[in-house]
């Protein structure tokens, strides 16, 4: 019976749990570990010697029930005979036939931990690539198929770049640093732990068999890869495009074929299926950030694309929010372009001398003072006369009398001897541009009107299908058993942030319509 996905959650959890038991600071190894191996998949392990690489490997041999091992630490003296098997001298002799026996090495295995893989030869390394692509191994003159479900490589190096290896390290999916413990507690913890970490303790029901890996391989196929997931490779593939034209010269650039690509998939649908869903979302996108590194320097890059890509526009290539900006803004500026005329107009404007004062265009010879401040003409008004400061060219205080504003524009009048007396105060004459409003004509409005209930109902839709169709791992992301839980709150924000910009899209339609039929 196959089981349900919240099921083959809840014993995976349980399976990297016990995996894990014993170890410190390689839950992340382990996890990747088993995720690659169900996938189908292989893993490379870099770090110094004695961070655990070997013993991850051993202990991921105790997931499958009916699992046979094969572990290897290469040299450059390592032969095709102890890695694939002996030649069998019986059917060389009686068949002529050049055929090996494969049944305790590696073509016979299911879980394969290569150590020091950079070291082993030419022969080696070709017999690897149909096997870690293809499952396949060329025996003599048969194609042989193997049922390796996971391969673990390790090394303390990458692999030298004069040594032709490209091919064989682009086959190794998964690529995780080691280092040693750094949390102090761990670390005593761990040098004082007596357990045997190499015993297996698993119980049998906890392990995974052949019929139920044959089980969940078939259901993987069928996890949906939505809308928002393959957006964000794309973009992530176009920012790598970009950053290695900006790194051309530097040697720095971060190849990934077409090939990767689709084992990628592959992997995101398996860590979805295991997470107990029938989609891949975009927590799992977060696996790439160890699928897509050639060194360690690229890490950080990588890190940043992804996290740009999910957080800017995750779900928001899902709803295609920018065709929906597009749409509105051409929206506000044709009806804009209609109901608005601008045209120029010839103004007085009082000129300001020095920041700070306007000049008095004429007086008599009684009066004195050429200057009033900014802001004591600003306080003035028409009915109620007010004391004010009034100065010469050299802007030195000369009068204070009585002034009130006056009724023309640009005028005050100014109370003394008993008399008023208005003056102008210095203008020029500037062309300003002002925007008159007209009605639009009945046919141009209802056309208005079908566009804006057009793109406010897609608006609605898209609102409510967010809500209807609310992605279930949304509060479980942080559950989820491959990825760090830092990266659940780029997705929340994300989702939060397209249903905020679907909500002010649909207010200024609204606005939009407002403003064309309240003219």
């Amino acid at each position: 019976m196959i089981e349900k996905p919240t099921a083959v959650h809840q014993k995976v959890k349980k399976l990297l749990a016990s995996l894990s038991d014993g170890l410190y600071e390689r839950e992340e190894a382990v996890n990747l570990s088993l995720l690659s191996a169900i996938a189908g998949e292989s893993i490379f392990l870099l770090g110094p010697p004695g961070v655990g690489k070997s013993l991850i490997a051993r202990r991921l041999k105790h997931a499958f029930l009916d699992g046979v091992s094969f572990e290897y630490l290469m040299s450059k003296f390592s032969t095709p005979d102890e890695i694939f098997g002996p030649i069998s001298i019986q059917k060389l002799k009686e068949e002529d036939k050049y055929e090996r026996l494969t049944d305790r090495y590696l073509p016979g295995a299911n879980i394969v931990f290569l150590d020091e893989i950079w070291k082993a030869g030419p022969a080696i390394q070709n017999a690897l690539l149909t096997i870690l692509n293809e499952k396949i191994y060329r025996n003599g003159d048969k194609d042989m198929e193997v049922d390796i479900r996971g391969i673990i490589t390790a090394s303390n190096e990458l692999p030298p770049k004069n040594a032709n290896l490209a091919p064989i390290w682009d086959r190794f999916l998964l690529r995780l640093e080691l280092g040693n413990i750094k949390k102090f507690d761990n670390f005593l913890t761990m040098i004082t732990d007596v357990k045997d970490v190499y015993k297996d303790d698993i119980a049998d029901d906890a392990k995974l068999s052949n019929k139920e890996l044959d089980e969940w391989s078939s259901l993987i196929d069928q996890v949906v890869v939505g809308p928002e997931v393959l957006n964000t490779i794309q973009l992530v593939k176009i920012k790598l495009a970009e950053h290695n034209v900006r790194a051309v010269n530097t040697g720095n650039a971060i190849i990934v074929h077409d090939r990767r690509w689709k084992k990628i998939i592959r992997l995101l649908r398996t860590s979805a299926f295991l997470n107990g869903r029938t989609k891949v979302d975009l927590m799992d996108c977060f696996l790439m950030y160890h699928c897509l590194w050639g060194s360690p320097s690229q890490r950080q890059t990588i890190r940043d694309i992804l996290t740009e890509a999910v957080a800017k526009h995750g779900y928001t290539m899902a709803v295609n929010l920018s065709m929906l900006k597009k749409e509105t803004k051409e929206f506000q500026e044709e009806v804009a372009s209609e109901i608005r005329i601008s045209h120029t107009v010839s103004k007085d404007q009082l000129m300001i001398i020095d920041d700070e004062y306007f000049r008095i265009e004429k007086q008599d010879s009684k009066f004195q003072g050429a200057f009033i401040t900014i802001k004591q003409f600003r306080m003035l008004s028409i009915d109620d006369p007010q004391v004010t400061n009034f100065y010469d060219e050299e802007k030195n205080l000369v009068n204070r009398v009585r002034t009130s504003k006056g009724k023309q524009e640009n005028t005050i009048d100014v109370h003394h001897d008993a008399t008023e007396t208005t003056y102008r105060l210095q203008t020029r004459l500037l062309d300003t541009s002002e925007t008159i409003t007209k009605k639009p004509h009945p046919i141009v409005q209802k056309f208005w009107d079908e566009r804006y209930q057009k793109l406010t109902t897609f608006i609605g839709q898209q609102l409510q299908n967010m809500e209807e169709n609310r992605p279930e791992e949304i509060d479980l992301l942080s559950q989820n058993l491959f990825v760090d839980s830092e990266f659940s709150d780029v997705v929340k924000k994300n989702f939060e942030e397209v249903a905020s910009s679907l909500q002010q899209l649909k207010l200024n339609l609204e606005k939009l319509q407002f403003s064309y039929t309240n003219i």
